[in-house]
């Protein structure tokens, strides 16, 4: 098994044979992405994966064979209809490309080995969470689990993360997420008559599954990431939109993904800054 690795990373290291590799991965990841799309679409409907083929969600009839070749199909249609015409949102060509780039990317960073497609697994759980949390401001548990459920075999295959923190790291970020939700629920609800949390239940259970996924250093930094990105997105909408309530799990799965390529590296980094004084 290893020397197999072995023979693999050495042909990885020649630039042709990793163009070859890259390439393949990105239209693997673009054809994953359009079963995302339907998951997206799916999931809060409460429709099956599999029972219905894919078909247009305004008129309803089966989308051909020849239409649905991820990225491509929607350019030669124009992003419309083959039988009623209407149009079909950007966002399918935009998930599918989006999950062919961080596919690359995550073999690109991490090299052909079983991290990079576990991580490629996780890529893709991210991109359905972050797309279903932004429509519905909901993440369905079923996804979470799925990357609690990845930390094992990575555990097991790797050992760049020590079990302790793997443990400490569904703690680390989880424990304050579930105290301010708690906190800012009773005052919210107090003030202004509302029943929500300022970091909702769901965000809190991502970030269990994302430490355990993660180990402490990398969640710390996962987090610092969502929490950053999401102040910034937050005064942005608040001013175009004028509403200051929005999804945090898309910018939490940003700052995840991020964090399983770059996330000790991050940490160590800002580790070894000198003291300023």
């Amino acid at each position: 098994m290893f020397g197999f690795e072995n023979m693999l990373h050495d042909q990885f290291t020649d630039w042709p044979f990793k163009l070859m590799v890259y390439t393949v991965v990105f239209l693997f990841g673009i054809c994953i992405g359009s079963f995302l799309n339907v998951v997206i679409i799916r999931t809060p409907l409460g429709e099956s994966l599999t029972k219905r083929s894919s078909h247009c969600m305004t008129c309803g009839a089966k989308i051909r064979v020849c239409d649905i070749i991820p990225i491509f199909s929607w350019l030669a249609l124009k992003g419309r209809c083959h039988s009623c015409g209407s149009k079909i949102s950007p966002r399918y060509p935009i998930v599918e490309a989006l999950t062919g780039i961080l596919y690359v990317l995550t073999f690109f960073v991490l090299d052909i080995n079983a991290k990079a497609i576990i991580t490629c697994v996780l890529m893709a759980v991210l991109v359905v969470i972050a797309f279903i949390d932004w429509d519905t401001k909901e993440i369905h548990m079923e996804h979470v689990a799925l990357i609690l459920f990845l930390a094992v075999p990575l555990a097991i295959l790797t050992d760049d993360v020590p079990l302790l923190s793997r443990v400490a790291g569904a703690l680390v970020i989880s424990v304050p997420f579930f105290l301010i939700g708690e906190i800012s629920r009773s005052f919210i609800k107090k003030k202004y008559g509302e029943d929500f949390r300022a970091i909702e239940l769901g965000d809190t259970i991502l970030m269990i599954a994302a430490g355990a996924f993660l180990g402490t250093q990398a969640v710390i930094v996962a987090a610092f990431i969502g929490i950053v990105s999401a102040g910034l997105i937050g005064f942005i909408y608040k001013r175009v939109k004028g509403e200051s309530k929005f999804a945090f799990g898309p910018f939490l799965s940003i700052g995840i993904a991020a964090a399983a390529l770059w996330g000790n590296e991050i940490a160590q980094w800002y580790l070894a800054l000198p003291d300023p004084q």
